[in-house]
């Protein structure tokens, strides 16, 4: 087959932030593939390109008609925010070639990384995944309320920090305040939440507090919840947001 699929991440916000290898990418294709709001993202496109906006909520079709195209013979880039190997379109494009004709596997097909909404938010801020951390996604759209309740947990029993994705949507606004209710039945009140929003994009907000205090409705899709460990400090700073970071060293925690 002489057509290629690129999963590509356009990163946080800033253009910047998109690596060169992205931006290639996105040049050398014939056909961008992704949610409408990224797409919108990409300014410059050579003469002839193609772009296939869709809905957020429909990644699997996306992903067979890339490879549909990419078997045709076209040169496709599916687009993310992000990391697209992050809660994104990378494992859909890879479960539609699972599941697909037995050609697309000899599709040519590569993963373009990007900066993820975590690591956005954890430079925002300081260093606060210094220590071991993990990622959550609060979405219920494609896995169980029961199997995320079950994660949580177990963050918390491994004392990790946890960044919380998709946090809150019209659809489960709910869900992000019960979150907090099960981290409050195994962490501490004075535990370190920090809400950054829109992180490396000129929008950035962030709201520091704590877990006792936390306030669930000051959080959207577009933020990403931070809750440190046990061993994540605050350095408080004259005139500005305190840095927060999590001590690699075992030995430094309280």
């Amino acid at each position: 087959m002489t057509g290629s699929l690129t999963v590509v991440g356009l990163g946080p916000g800033r253009a910047e932030l998109t690596t060169p290898a992205a931006s290639a990418a996105l040049a050398d294709a014939t056909d961008l593939i992704g949610y409408g709001p990224y797409l919108d993202r990409i300014v410059a496109a050579p003469a002839g390109q193609r772009r296939h906006a869709s809905d957020n909520r429909v990644e699997l079709d996306r992903a067979r008609h890339a490879l549909e195209l990419a078997a045709s013979g076209k040169s496709v880039a599916v687009v993310s925010g992000g990391d697209p190997g992050v809660f994104a379109m990378a494992a859909a494009v890879f479960e539609a070639i699972e599941a697909g004709p037995a050609e697309w596997r000899a599709l040519d097909i590569r993963v373009e990384p990007g900066v993820t909404a975590m690591l956005a938010a954890a430079a925002e801020i300081g260093a606060p995944l210094g220590s071991d951390f993990c990622a959550i996604s609060l979405s219920d759209n494609l896995k169980s309320w029961t199997t995320i309740t079950r994660r949580l947990e177990a963050a918390c029993v491994g004392d990790f920090v946890i960044a919380l994705y998709n946090p809150l949507s019209k659809a489960r606004p709910h869900q992000l305040g019960e979150a907090f209710d099960i981290l409050r039945r195994h962490k501490s009140p004075s535990s370190v939440i920090v809400m950054v929003r829109a992180a490396g994009s000129g929008e950035m907000r962030r709201i520091t507090t704590t877990l006792g205090e936390v306030d669930p409705n000051k959080a959207d899709m577009r933020t990403l919840v931070l809750i440190g460990s046990s061993a994540t400090r605050l350095i408080a700073r004259d005139g500005g947001e305190p840095w927060i970071y999590t001590p690699r060293r075992e030995e430094l925690a309280p």
